[in-house]
């Protein structure tokens, strides 16, 4: 018997390969967001991603804040935050930590490197600092407060950390070369002035490390194995092996980079769905048209959902485009055995069955998935007097329409054969009643006399139908015009992107669902009730994803 070949990506390659060789005992990895806004399908991969590697080696997984930023910094982006990665199951209960808890640290490694001449402070502005640093083809030229000796250097950032200078007119620089064809290695600010309250620390302080100063101390002094990140900090690495090197850990982490989850045609880039929301264009970072992953919980998608879709996105190297159709095809294939069918009617016309006895509520049977029996039966009210869909009727129909016309006979779903014996109009020339009688041996949607419907439309009693709205998404860009305008920047968002329906009817069965409980509208899609809008007894659905996508798993293999 062959053996199973296991295949491997190449983070896991590098893991193993560190642990073989003794590089680290035990593997520790850590999701860093920072606070500045909610966390949206790409950071989703990351989580599940870093999560996923502590789990499968046994090991720790950690969520820390790198909140070092109090100008953009809330707290309900860290609420939030913690919100969506229990939702998504990854589990760092014990292990939550914040890149403030750490400024003490922070301040004495930087103390560290102006001890050893690896830091000085500079009075240039950061105009200045961004003329000095040179190009991609030419080197940086050096500050002219590069020299000063260590003990102004320990002086005067003392008194930055005292308070006594205002914001931009000092910074602590990195001295580390300012010819590096790196441009990231040249003399790097790693502390800055700023008078600002912090969202954790309060007025604790008023100096402030940098991204690339703070981040690689946090993962050293959480015992970070692994610092598993996004192509775009690759030019990073060599400061972040720098600052750790230089600090003096003995077992620093290590860096590992891998390409981020771009989807077509959607906005997550923080800064623009930040203007959609303060412009109103959506009802807030949740809106269900976006894809932050507490807007794609509130329109239905389930965390095993997006666990399969960052599976099948996979880990690698290259830059790449999703098709938004891929996920759409995950909440699909995981609803589709989950989610009871119930019949709703979004755009109703009523019909009457003329020969059926007036006042009579009846009681069907009805499986709750026909593909998966587990989840039971229900009994549905059936009268006189129902709803269907107005598409599902016309007065003069085209070849190969099998639904309602007048003289043709059709089969409401799970009840009896009716055909069709005229309708009304109003005086603008709208149906607003189709008339039609019944066949009562045909009872369940089969005839004694084995006839054939071509027609199979669903319905519900209009005596006892719940009244609801129901809001149909469709993308919130202009697919056609990509997302962004090349011209100015914009946003080529969509006019159409929201449809309320404010007169549906459904089985009185769906007034009874609870915030995000989901269901498949015969029909009609994968609907769930909206957690923000609904209350009790009042369901507001939205549509999750449509029934039907041309889009195909490429083959594996």
């Amino acid at each position: 018997m062959e053996k199973e070949v296991i295949s491997r990506n190449f983070i896991e390659q590098e893991i193993d390969r560190d642990l073989k060789e003794g590089v680290y005992k035990e593997v520790c990895t850590r999701f860093p967001p920072e606070p500045n806004g909610y966390l949206h399908i790409g950071h989703a991969k990351s989580i599940l991603l870093n999560y996923g590697l502590a789990k499968q080696y046994g090991g720790v997984f950690h969520l820390r804040f790198d909140d070092t930023n109090p100008t953009k910094e809330k707290d309900e982006f860290v609420e939030a935050i913690e919100d969506d990665v229990r939702w998504l199951g990854a589990d760092f209960e014990g292990q939550l930590y914040h890149a403030s808890d750490y400024f003490g640290k922070m301040y004495e490694a930087a103390v560290t490197l102006i001890k050893k001449g690896k830091a000085f402070v500079c009075d240039l502005s950061a105009e200045e600092i961004r003329a000095y640093r040179g190009t991609l083809k030419e080197p940086g030229k050096e500050s002219p407060y590069r020299g000063r000796s260590i003990e102004e250097n320990l002086d005067l950032f003392e008194r930055m950390k005292a308070g006594e200078f205002p914001d931009g007119s000092k910074v602590l620089r990195a001295k580390i070369d300012m010819a590096s064809p790196n441009i990231n290695m040249r003399d790097p600010v790693i502390y800055r002035v700023a008078h600002l309250s912090h969202q954790h620390t309060g007025d604790a302080w008023c100096i402030y490390p940098m991204y690339d100063f703070a981040h690689p101390l946090e993962d050293a002094f959480e015992g970070i194995t692994h610092s598993i990140c996004t192509l775009e900090f690759e030019d990073h690495r060599p400061l972040y092996d720098w600052v750790v090197r230089e600090v003096g850990f003995e077992m620093p982490p290590r860096q590992i980079e891998f390409a981020k989850l771009y989807l077509t045609n959607v906005v997550t880039g923080k800064r623009y769905i930040k203007k959609l929301v303060e412009d109103g264009v959506v009802d807030g970072w949740d809106d269900p048209r976006l894809v932050t992953i507490a807007a794609l919980r509130r329109r239905g998608y389930t965390p095993e959902s997006i666990q399969k879709f960052v599976e099948l996105c996979g880990v690698s190297k290259a830059q790449s485009s999703t098709d938004y159709a891929m996920l759409e095809y995950c909440i699909r294939d995981d609803l589709k055995l989950k989610a009871p069918r119930m019949m709703a009617v979004l755009d109703p016309v009523k019909l009457v069955i003329d020969n059926y006895p007036e006042g009579q509520i009846e009681e069907l049977d009805a499986p709750n998935n026909q593909e998966n029996e587990a989840l039971g039966t229900r009994k549905i009210p059936f009268g006189r007097e129902l709803y269907i869909e107005r598409e599902d009727f016309m007065e003069e129909p085209p070849r190969k329409y099998f639904r309602l016309f007048p003289g043709n006979e059709v089969r409401l779903m799970y009840a009896y054969f009716v055909r069709c014996t005229g309708f009304e109009k109003d005086e603008n020339g709208r149906v607003t009643t189709i008339h039609c009688t019944y066949d009562p041996a045909s009872r369940g949607g089969n005839s004694p006399d084995g006839r054939k419907v071509k027609g199979t439309i669903h319905w519900v009693a209009a005596e006892t139908a719940g009244k609801v709205a129901c809001r149909l998404y469709e993308n919130l860009i202009d697919e056609e015009k990509g997302v962004y305008n090349e011209e100015d920047g914009s946003m080529n968002i969509r006019p159409d992107s929201l449809t309320v329906c404010g007169d549906c009817y459904v089985e009185p069965a769906l007034l009874e669902a609870k915030a995000y409980d989901s269901f498949q509208f015969v029909r009609n899609g994968f609907f769930c009730a909206d957690a923000k809008l609904s209350k009790p007894g009042e369901p507001v659905f939205g549509r999750i994803v449509a029934l039907k996508s041309s889009f195909r798993l490429p083959a594996q293999g």
